[in-house]
């Protein structure tokens, strides 16, 4: 079985309050990650991390490899380079890439740590990370256009690693739970107007905001 997980960010306090990740402190956080991912992950499955393993940690990043299942993959993030230098590469993963490409013996599949706008195959899915949930900035409106473009970060996916199936489904779940977003700020802005709105008026700024943010 293959699995695809991005941007753990073991040991990295901050992230809990930058991305509003649902724990108490980083300790809860590392010990519900590694948990949950071997709940799932057996011996001979393998996992492909898209970057971001671990960052600022105090403890030896090599005590969270230690306590993980599976053959590891690395596709190298922003925040991988220190701690690569102090471990044993060849010890914990299969394969340490800047950008990977595989058949899963269904489909083409290109993974790199950030998100591309272009990639090989017209079929093909690519899967990154590094955004985390972020779609505040300039590239959502394009980037969530893009059905084949799927986001591995752990924000997006019960913070474990999921299946390429799973993958889809949760991407599907997270644009439509944005869309809600926007369709809120309409009710917001409908209830707090001074003029009466009919129903149509109410679609109409809907849209707006859609188009706006989604391109859509």
């Amino acid at each position: 079985m293959n699995y695809y997980i991005s941007d753990l960010h073991l040991g990295h306090a901050n992230i809990i309050r930058f991305c509003d990740r649902p724990f108490a402190d980083v300790e809860e956080m590392n010990r519900m990650l590694i948990d949950s991912w071997n709940a799932r992950v057996h011996r001979d499955d393998h996992v492909y991390i898209i970057g971001d393993f671990a960052f600022r940690s105090e403890s030896n990043v090599s005590e969270y490899l230690d306590q993980l299942e599976g053959r590891k993959h690395l596709i190298v993030g922003n925040h991988d380079g220190k701690w690569m230098r102090t471990t044993d590469l060849d010890k914990y993963f299969e394969s340490v890439d800047l950008m990977l490409e595989i058949n899963d013996g269904k489909r083409m599949l290109i993974m790199c740590h950030y998100p591309m706008m272009t990639w090989p195959g017209s079929k093909s899915f690519h899967i990154y990370g590094h955004i985390h949930n972020n779609t505040n900035d300039s590239y959502w409106p394009l980037l969530c256009k893009y059905d084949r473009a799927l986001n591995a970060s752990v924000e997006i996916n019960g913070y474990q690693p999921v299946t390429f199936e799973e993958l889809v489904a949760n991407n599907e779940r997270w644009k439509r739970e944005v869309s809600i977003g926007a369709i809120r700020e309409t009710q917001e802005a409908f209830a707090s107007a001074d003029h009466d709105f009919g129903y149509e008026d109410v679609e109409d700024i809907a849209a707006d905001i859609m188009n706006d943010r989604y391109g859509e």
